[in-house]
């Protein structure tokens, strides 16, 4: 399993030769400048919820491949009326796709398109799949839910949104991974504006300091489970 860095909470995953983006936010990040998003491959997008800086290149990355979008029923369903194809998931629904087994589970925050609909009830993703098994927060407050993930999945990597204001911060990332029992993190959601800026070194000595180790990727970085 290969996952790739993209900038904010923008991921590439491929398993298996199958090739997955997550929440694809990056012709409008600057500090993503460097990623042709006409040259990213994509069998499957996953959405975790449906603001602008999740869902931006999703259609015209979608055309191009014809990705299958997973995501909650509503934004699944605001795609396919655009003539994109889906499959809609809600919370505590399972899927065995070709990739691995997808479960959509909870997440606290707020979901809305950028016109301002209704885009359902946001949501972060586990995959089970080549042997490892990860957990994709999405954008999240600390929630008591994410203690229900250890007691179906073991995980090698959680991917936890730390940039604090709009979700998490590095503290609470910490107790996250410790609700999900998985001291192994990516973090991301950090440093694309202001309000979610922080400082590299002392989140990863926070992380260190609790035996843990938190990665910051560059963009367009990857590593491999």
């Amino acid at each position: 399993m290969k996952i790739t860095f993209y900038g904010h909470a923008s991921l590439g995953i491929t398993i298996n030769d199958v090739n997955i983006l997550v929440d694809p936010f990056i012709s409008a990040n600057e500090k993503a400048s460097h990623i042709n998003i006409d040259t990213l491959d994509a069998d499957y997008i996953l959405l975790t919820h449906a603001h602008q800086d999740h869902i931006l290149d999703v259609e015209v990355i979608a055309k191009r491949t014809n990705a299958v979008i997973i995501s909650n029923y509503e934004i699944v369903s605001h795609f396919q009326n655009k003539g994109l194809e889906g499959h809609p998931m809600n919370h505590g629904g399972s899927w065995d796709f070709e990739f691995g087994m997808v479960k959509y589970v909870n997440a606290i925050h707020t979901s809305s398109f950028p016109d301002g609909s209704y885009g359902g009830q946001p949501g972060g993703f586990v995959i089970e799949g080549e042997h490892k098994n990860i957990y994709i927060a999405g954008d999240t407050a600390l929630t008591m839910d994410m203690k229900l993930i250890p007691m179906q999945t073991k995980l090698d990597l959680a991917i936890l949104p730390i940039g604090d204001n709009f979700t998490m911060g590095i503290d609470d990332a910490i107790l996250a991974s410790d609700f999900v029992e998985c001291d192994k993190v990516l973090g991301y959601h950090f440093d694309t504006f202001g309000y979610i800026e922080i400082n590299h070194e002392e989140a990863k000595r926070k992380f260190f300091d609790k035996d843990k180790d938190l990665m910051l990727l560059d963009i367009g970085e990857s590593l491999e489970l």
